[in-house]
């Protein structure tokens, strides 16, 4: 089979979604299809909508020997006219990887009634879709897409990339070892995934109870990072929290093992990667309602849910978790068993290709 994946900048970028699609061309290779990935550079999303315009782009797409094209859904403002204007002339048929949805983050309603009508447009031209969560599969339904019967698949993200999952005896004896909670943050430093929020609630929280280390980029969003930075000054927790910048491999796994809770209240996330890696290394996970962090967290068994943006909710639980250590104990077995019961990136990847085959190759 010979599968295209457009995307925009590199497969080596930094994000959840990256790291999927990543999964899927490793398998797909090993599988003895051929990959051809196609990027556009990142530009602000104007300059993605004048894409639509590119004959270059449209004769590329139509020259490109495939079987089938993926198209990591992030990329849809540079194809939502040009999807449909190429349809029927194109050879292949177009599936989307849908991760999360631009409409669905916090940001001014006129502007999200913009981009749902931009989605809306792009996923009404395709063939198929793969969506990361039922979540996303929901969202998207309610855009109100005027084809009805479009192929679809749910296939999961896994976090067995990070590395072979802590053990109980391990867990046992990080419980038993004194100190402060050792809370833990991974993810790029946006407003998105809340760590002001974690900062302000952790505010009210005697200090010598805990500390936290930031494991992610600061460099994505600088104004948010230095806002960041003036808040653990303002606070005078300095001492407590440790910016450790973007870390992989080796370090990220010693973040993990040497921590006890996964802290990322997103105000939304398309599914959470981060909180199953956390949960491989027996990381409760303390997350928020909104999105899917729920099709991974049960709430009070293996992590805790909060509203998005409640400091005073958040605070309660991290709270929790410093005084109540049995209980921490006991959400971190169920968190590792949670993880345990996780699709793999290969059962994923294999669920995939047999969807291409059987249900759009067959189909086009």
């Amino acid at each position: 089979m010979r599968v295209g994946l457009m995307i925009y900048s590199s497969l080596e970028s930094i994000s959840g979604g990256y790291l999927y699609d990543r999964q899927l061309v490793e398998y797909l290779l090993g599988a003895g299809d051929a990959v051809e990935v196609i990027s556009l550079p990142w530009r602000d999303y104007a300059r993605h909508l004048l894409d639509n315009l590119s004959r270059e782009l449209g004769e590329r797409l139509l020259n490109a020997r495939l079987d089938v094209l993926l198209q990591d859904e992030l990329i849809h403002p540079s194809l939502f006219l040009l999807n449909k204007r190429l349809r029927e002339r194109l050879p292949y048929p177009l599936v989307s990887i849908v991760h999360h949805l631009r409409s669905s983050e916090r940001r001014p309603g006129w502007k999200n009634r913009l981009y749902r009508s931009v989605e809306r447009h792009y996923f009404a031209a395709l063939d198929g879709m793969i969506f990361n969560s039922q979540t996303t599969r929901l969202v998207v339904g309610q855009l109100g897409v005027k084809r009805e019967g479009i192929p679809h698949l749910v296939a999961y993200p896994a976090g067995n990339h990070i590395g072979v999952p802590i053990s109980e005896a391990e867990i046992r004896k990080r419980f038993f070892e004194s100190g402060p909670l050792r809370l833990l943050y991974v993810g790029n430093v946006i407003p998105r995934k809340g760590l002001l929020l974690i900062l302000k609630a952790l505010s009210g929280i005697k200090h010598d109870f805990w500390t936290l280390k930031v494991v992610g980029s600061l460099e994505t969003d600088r104004r948010y990072s230095k806002m960041v930075m003036q808040q653990i000054a303002k606070s005078g927790l300095g001492s407590r929290v440790e910016l450790c910048g973007r870390q992989i491999n080796t370090a990220l796994i010693e973040a993990l093992k040497s921590s006890q809770v996964l802290v990322l209240p997103s105000y939304y996330e398309g599914y959470g990667i981060a909180y199953l890696e956390g949960m491989a290394f027996g990381l409760p996970a303390v997350a928020t309602t909104q999105g899917a962090a729920g099709e991974i967290i049960t709430h009070g068994e293996n992590g805790y849910l909060v509203a998005p943006g409640s400091i005073g909710e958040l605070r309660e639980v991290l709270q929790k978790l410093v005084f109540d250590r049995e209980s921490l104990l006991r959400m971190s077995m169920a968190a590792r068993e949670r993880f345990l019961e996780q699709p793999t990136w290969e059962q994923s990847g294999r669920n995939i290709r047999e969807f291409l085959i059987s249900y759009i190759l067959e189909r086009h």
